[in-house]
């Protein structure tokens, strides 16, 4: 949602692309749809691909999600290559659409567990983007933008304010309930909370259980 309003605030046309790939998380798709309405997006598509046909991650799998808090190392929730295979249908949506320009709302500062939301596999990507397109080769070249990469969580939160957003509309919950709360419990959650806690801003998230640092 913030990244779309940055490339909104800079004078970005949005087509937004939501991938639906059988996460447990499911309920983002709803705020993905929300949010896109609410930022004026030309098109915002929703994509099937199924990564639960693939399994491997406690997102995609029959897997718990940790609640125990923030630990070391790459966690069981990452999604074998996920942001690789996004930013590949973001590209081809992309090309298609004679933009040269895609955003993705990762993040690495607050938590760099997830090897796909590093600076070098960003600058890689978008090399391999425009050694593989028709466009990148003919010199009409694809540039990445992740202007939350370097943010903290407090930063997002603050960014968000600054532009406006509403942003009890986004989701972070890797485990909602099935009364469709934040569980308050995942890694994502105490990341959420912290970020508004130190921003010094009020947390609109509906939380099953108060999260912890």
């Amino acid at each position: 949602m913030v990244t779309a309003g940055i490339a909104r605030s800079n004078g970005f046309a949005l087509h937004a692309l939501t991938i639906n790939y059988n996460q447990r998380h499911a309920v983002e798709l709803q705020a993905a749809a929300q949010i896109a309405a609410a930022l004026g997006a030309v098109r915002h598509i929703v994509l099937p691909l199924d990564l639960r046909r693939f399994g491997g991650s406690a997102l995609t799998d029959d897997i718990a999600v940790p609640k125990q808090g923030v630990g070391e190392g790459i966690p069981i929730t990452y999604v074998p290559a996920r942001n690789t295979i996004f930013l590949s249908v973001a590209l081809g949506w992309a090309e298609a659409l004679g933009a040269r320009d895609i955003f993705i709302g990762i993040n690495a500062l607050d938590y760099s567990g997830y090897p796909d939301c590093r600076p070098n596999f960003l600058h890689a990507f978008e090399t391999m983007a425009n050694l593989a397109t028709k466009a990148g080769v003919e010199g009409d070249r694809f540039t990445i933008h992740a202007p939350l990469l370097q943010m903290s969580k407090a930063d997002i939160a603050r960014e968000a304010a600054r532009l406006c957003l509403d942003a009890g509309q986004s989701w972070s919950c890797y485990d909602p309930t099935a009364e469709g709360l934040h569980c308050g419990l995942c890694d994502s959650c105490r990341l959420r909370s912290k970020g508004f806690h130190e921003a010094g801003l009020p947390d609109p998230t509906r939380y099953a259980a108060a999260p912890a640092s």
